[in-house]
């Protein structure tokens, strides 16, 4: 995993110890720990500053049990994640303890979220619902049907009241849709068009009437929540994205290894940030011997190759 720096624009800095790829990532509120979910059955806390790993939980019950998308809570208190043996996993963070299990699910967990006010967790499923569980006890209190496959993402209004869910569609290439709920009805306000592409993930801004959803297709749309409308889209890899608390900025990422920032309001892209890959900067030009499969490799791995234009 690698940590940027965007203001004092230091190198950036790489933590190491998952054996496996890492699936997610979240940032505690007070910006201390930074907690990661891999394929490697483990969650892991992390000082970004020493770059040490200061703490590393499994499931007790299921060892082999892999990890999702995770969330913390708005007080920093607890940190709920996703599992692949179906339910959701709690932990009281600062007593290093689980919280509560919610097994009563037959369903993988792939995305989890926090209300606002830290009473409810919901989590979305691959049956097709969206889960509302109670976040003292784990009680589940709703239990919401409306997408055609499995839920890939949720984000809460930053009043509590509205839920945002997107999913796949039906099929096997399946289409984009996002949906918006009232929560204490547990009712469907909204039902965006659908479109090209599975919506992999979305995040609802702190400021106004505004989210992003990143699709399958490589396309980030800008939606106009209260209209209901795609006010604005852009293309670029698109696997999980995360709107900044000041609701300014957006940051995106895809399989292309880069991280995109983007100007939220105008959708001007801000700067690309990119580990050095292994020929980063190595020129090959006038090169001999290599198949054009070789160059092609080794542009994919930042090697560079000029191009002379004639006169």
């Amino acid at each position: 995993m690698t940590v940027w720096d965007l203001i004092d624009e230091t190198p950036p800095r790489v933590l190491r110890g998952h054996r496996w790829p890492v699936y997610a990532l979240g940032w505690s509120p007070d910006g201390k720990l930074l907690a990661s979910s891999g394929w490697d059955n483990a969650i892991r806390l992390w000082d970004p500053i020493s770059r040490a790993c200061v703490e590393k939980q499994r499931d007790p019950d299921n060892p082999d049990n892999s990890f999702f998308r995770m969330a913390w809570s708005p007080d920093g208190q607890r940190l709920a994640s996703g599992t692949y043996r179906h339910g959701v996993l709690v932990w009281e963070v600062t007593a290093r303890s689980q919280r509560w299990v919610g097994r009563q699910l037959t369903t993988l967990i792939r995305c989890v979220a926090w209300s606002p006010d830290g009473t409810l967790l919901v989590g979305g499923g691959e049956d097709d619902h969206v889960y509302l569980w109670d976040a003292s006890d784990g009680a589940l209190r709703r239990r919401l049907a409306g997408h055609q496959g499995f839920v890939t993402s949720v984000a809460w209004s930053s009043d509590g009241t509205r839920l945002a869910s997107s999913g796949s569609g039906q099929g096997q290439g399946g289409s984009g849709e996002v949906l918006v709920w009232d929560v204490r009805r547990g009712e469907r306000l909204q039902t965006f068009a659908e479109y090209p592409g599975r919506v992999l993930t979305l995040d609802w801004s702190s400021r106004g009437e505004l989210m992003v959803s990143g699709d399958s297709a490589g396309m980030l749309r800008w939606w106009d929540v209260q209209r209901g409308e795609c006010v604005r889209v852009d293309q670029g890899a698109v696997q999980s994205l995360r709107i900044s608390p000041d609701g300014r900025r957006l940051a995106s990422c895809g399989d292309d290894g880069a991280i995109n920032v983007w100007d939220l309001e105008s959708g001007e892209r801000l700067r690309t940030l990119r580990r050095d890959r292994p020929y980063e900067r190595l020129n090959i030009t006038g090169v001999k011997g290599l198949t054009e499969a070789e160059i092609a490799t080794l542009r994919a791995l930042g090697a560079i190759e000029e191009v002379t234009l004639p006169l």
